[in-house]
């Protein structure tokens, strides 16, 4: 699966670090503390799952009161060239591999591993994906956590009479096969939620919402040409949508224009 530029992924990483919801990632990683504090001093293997440009990592690293290293996994040469080069300038311990997801996690690409995250990636897989990855991780007891999942929820500031005809072409888009199957979309949260709760996994989950601000126009100039792609692609009006989009774009030239896009996080922790 491929799709995501390394601009958009640029653009997107400052809204995504406010939106990363504090109370889970602290459930999170409290659970690998104990884990690293009974494995004393060799670090923790953590593996992100469709890892783009490594921003997970990057968001996490701060955060981190143990040594760790991680297995980025990305199917996108270009990503996995930036994730390279991004992760040797932050001094960052990781190994970056190429990997095809569809099939689901291969024994080689978990060995070794202590831990398993992805953001903004189970809104893009299909529910008998999610599925199998529970039923993988829980055979080797590894903790999850899956931040920045689309939950369908949007907006835009000000308002449009045509704003809800491109969110609901949006959220039609969304259920589209992405190499997974049939995509989740924003049903994706609740159903990894549940189908870890069958495995015995503890789960925290909540809010983590993008709150695109007036001065970041380039991340709003890509976000509202996104949703018009989707809207075109999904047949709306021609004249409608091009008058909506020049409307919108103009609004961000002029710092006039804010967008709020409803995300959740979930940490899924395996039985003690």
């Amino acid at each position: 699966m491929s799709g995501f530029s390394g601009v958009w992924l640029s653009a997107r990483e400052p809204a995504d670090l406010r939106a990363r919801n504090t109370a889970v990632r602290k459930a999170f990683l409290d659970h690998l503390e104990r884990r690293a504090k009974a494995r004393g001093d060799a670090p923790l293997v953590i593996l992100d799952l469709g890892a783009g440009t490594g921003a997970t990592m990057r968001a996490l690293h701060p955060h981190l009161r143990f040594a760790t290293s991680w297995r980025l996994a990305e199917h996108d040469p270009a990503l996995l060239a930036l994730a390279r080069e991004m992760a040797e300038r932050d001094g960052l311990a990781a190994e970056v591999v190429a990997a095809d997801l569809a099939p689901g996690l291969s024994a080689e690409l978990l060995s070794g591993i202590d831990a398993v995250t992805t953001s903004a990636f189970l809104d893009l897989v299909s529910a008998g994906w999610i599925d199998r990855l529970a039923r993988t991780l829980a055979r080797r007891a590894l903790p999850f956590l899956a931040m920045l999942t689309y939950d369908g929820r949007q907006s835009l500031a000000p308002e449009h009479p045509f704003d809800e005809t491109v969110h609901a072409a949006l959220r039609t888009h969304q259920g589209r096969d992405k190499g997974f199957g049939p995509a989740l979309g924003p049903g994706a949260h609740a159903h990894a939620t549940a189908t870890f709760r069958a495995q015995g996994y503890r789960t925290h989950e909540g809010a983590a919402d993008w709150q695109a601000l007036p001065g970041e126009t380039d991340f709003l100039k890509m976000l509202v040409g996104g949703w018009a792609e989707a809207a075109r692609d999904r047949g709306a009006a021609d004249t409608a949508l091009a008058d909506w989009l020049a409307l919108r774009q103009a609004q961000v030239g002029r710092r006039e224009l804010a967008a709020h896009v409803g995300h959740r996080d979930l940490a899924a922790l395996p039985p003690a």
